[in-house]
């Protein structure tokens, strides 16, 4: 009698590798540690993250409560599709306002400061006022040098700082989650994933996520090289126009800082196409924080910046 047929040569693709890897960190974290949240913002990375969050406990509800770091700057369109994502999961949203922040006194505003540095105050607060152990976010190690020095779990001390010379090893995918008093850890499900691993899976799941991701026409300005949105957060300077193109954006955050790029790819294949041929990443295009010197993410990281 013939051996029943096998199927040793079967294999994953490269986007079921990358979200079996990232559904197996989520299910070890929620089993490792006693109060973990999920950073987000409404971004596309955000999003993904969550949906992969859902995938790990289906048919249970996500066993973590959602939180966003609000600047008082985010793109209206955004808040609408986190809105739609936190009503379907029926997931608890916890939002820590700058504004708030800044009224109560945790960080001070001196007018020269970005709402999006204030942003590390308010987030540190967050986490010890909430007593979170262990806080994902959707950072990418292909986004940023300074993001790629990053391991999957990223230890932070008791003043919630980042040391890159005391990463923690992570050979065969074992993760190292011991805390101290007052610690957390700073998790990465999508270390592995890039810029265009998210736009596919983003159409093979077809994801809601915030319209500004398509080309549109859009009233913008340009400043340091970078298509600005018009708002009445981000008044024009002298010299600079307000015109109609058509545009869209590759990341989401603060408008103040977030700009825009040309573009007519208005479905997720002719993003797909665009992605593939970019020679610069989209923080490094389209992010006005991330300009302000060459180590400017690394700095924020140090702090305590997500």
């Amino acid at each position: 009698m013939s051996a029943p047929p096998t199927h040793a040569d079967y294999q994953l693709s490269q986007l079921e590798q990358l979200e079996a890897e990232s559904i197996h960190i989520f299910r070890e974290v929620a089993a490792e540690f006693e109060k973990p949240v999920l950073m987000f913002s409404g971004g596309k990375d955000s999003i993904c993250m969550l949906r992969l969050a859902e995938k790990a406990f289906f048919p249970a509800k996500v066993p973590f409560p959602l939180l966003q770091v609000d600047t008082g700057y985010d793109f209206p369109e955004v808040l609408e599709c986190r809105d739609r994502w936190v009503e379907r999961l029926g997931t608890r949203m916890i939002v820590a306002s700058v504004e708030e922040a800044i009224k109560n006194g945790i960080v001070h505003e001196d007018g020269k400061t970005t709402r999006n540095r204030l942003q590390i105050g308010t987030l540190l607060n967050a986490i010890e006022e909430n007593k979170f152990t262990a806080a994902f976010g959707g950072g990418r190690r292909d986004e940023e040098k300074a993001r790629a020095k990053e391991r999957v779990y990223s230890h932070r001390d008791e003043f919630g700082q980042w040391d890159p010379k005391m990463q923690r090893p992570e050979l065969w995918s074992l993760y190292n989650g011991r805390l101290h008093e007052g610690e957390h850890m700073r998790i990465f499900p999508l270390s592995n994933w890039t810029e265009l691993d998210i736009w596919h899976y983003i159409g093979r799941e077809e994801i809601d996520i915030p319209s500004i991701y398509y080309a549109h026409q859009r009233r913008v300005f340009n400043r340091g090289g970078m298509w600005m949105s018009e708002s009445e957060y981000n008044p024009c300077k002298e010299g600079e126009e307000v015109v109609e193109k058509t545009v869209r954006f590759r990341t989401v955050g603060d408008l103040t800082l977030t700009g825009a790029v040309e573009s007519d790819a208005d479905t997720i294949p002719k993003i797909i196409d665009e992605i593939a041929i970019a020679r610069v990443t989209e923080r490094g295009a389209t992010r006005g924080d991330d300009k302000f010197s060459e180590a400017a993410m690394e700095d924020r990281k140090k702090e305590g910046y997500f």
